[in-house]
């Protein structure tokens, strides 16, 4: 099945519109720390960039947080997402009202209902009094729903229910209670291919396609580095110490499977071994790489055209899974949708 969910860019964003468990929390995050700005610096909220990439990301996203239509953010792991999310509600009418986050793998399967629902008194063995599940607590606010994904089956309808009805009903209750909540949802999983393997509904799926931004992996924005840098340096405390060219140029070298929240992860540990308030290239330190980016690297693929290589990269993986395109989609770490439209721009 293709998928619905496509890259937006500024040219299809829509015209403006009128619009206790710890994993479940209200969220505010710290201001933004001074960091160096080039010419074309811009910034969402906590999010900085001089990339033409996320340049168009940020248009798209301006548009969309001044509606209420539902987000749901795709993207690989790190690149952003809870931020992101947090950025488009403060930047919304609904700013000054709760920005709750609700993570849909991180509760345990019996919890998820009475923690996004909410229940009544004596609803189960331990329910001693009565709770505002998510919905309730966001109220007049955003409801961002972390991980969508991983959210169960036999719970997927309910969710369903309360976003066409905007209202809820707590376990063990009688009655429906009206919400007033933007969602926002996030997954770096392909939806698609969940819909394709009956693990996640068609209904909700195209419920939540209604507005989709893929945020870009790092090592395709690597131009943000010299802003992400010193950024994630004053998160860490230490936004005096110097980035020498050579530093910077190593970190433009790694491939960042785990994105912003890696490159985080490497600067908290060079930090170690830092002198004389300078970051020198050294003091780096990255996770192994997989056997497979290992492998690629000692092929010989220097001088080919990037085309050349992704329609080799598209035949072969079609090859492997015998035609089956969402799993090649899997494979290739894209959406079904993306994978559509390479196939169709390289004639296959």
């Amino acid at each position: 099945m293709e998928s619905a969910f496509l890259r937006a860019t500024a040219s299809d964003a829509p015209p403006e519109i009128g619009g206790s468990l710890p994993r479940l929390r209200n969220r505010r995050m710290n201001p933004l720390p001074a960091y160096p700005a080039g010419p074309h610096a811009q910034s969402f909220g906590r999010i900085v960039a001089t990339s033409t990439l996320m340049g168009e990301v940020f248009q798209v996203l301006r548009r969309l947080a001044r509606t209420d239509v539902t987000l749901t953010l795709i993207g690989e792991t790190g690149t952003g997402k809870d931020v992101t999310a947090h950025a488009v509600h403060e930047a919304s009418a609904r700013a000054g009202a709760p920005f709750v986050v609700f993570d849909c793998g991180a509760v345990p399967p019996n919890l998820v209902e009475s923690e996004l629902f909410g229940h009544e008194r004596g609803a189960f063995t331990g329910a001693h009094a009565e709770h505002e599940g998510a919905f309730e607590r966001a109220r007049g606010g955003t409801l961002f729903l972390d991980e969508i994904g991983e959210l169960p089956l036999d719970l997927q309808p309910r969710l369903l229910r309360a976003l066409d009805s905007h209202s809820v009903r707590r376990v063990g209750g009688t009655r429906d209670r009206a919400t007033d909540v933007r969602i926002v949802a996030a997954t770096n999983r392909d939806l698609a291919a969940l819909v394709e393997a009956k693990q996640f509904r068609q209904d909700l799926y195209f419920r939540l396609a209604a507005a989709v931004v893929q945020l870009p992996p790092l090592r395709e924005r690597l131009e943000d580095l010299r802003l992400l840098v010193p950024q994630l340096l004053g998160d860490l405390g230490r936004g005096f110490v110097h980035v020498p060219d050579a530093t910077y140029e190593q970190l433009a070298a790694h491939r960042w499977p785990g994105n912003v929240r890696e490159l985080k992860n490497v600067l908290a540990y060079a930090l170690a071994f830092v002198d004389a308030g300078i970051l020198e290239s050294a003091a780096l330190r990255f996770a192994p790489e997989t056997a497979a980016a290992s492998s690629l690297e000692r092929l010989p693929l220097g001088g080919q055209s990037l085309a050349a290589l992704e329609d080799v990269a598209i035949r072969q993986t079609l090859s492997l899974t015998r035609g089956n395109k969402v799993q090649a989609a899997r494979l290739l770490g894209i959406a079904t949708s993306t994978l559509y439209e390479k196939l169709k721009r390289h004639g296959l």
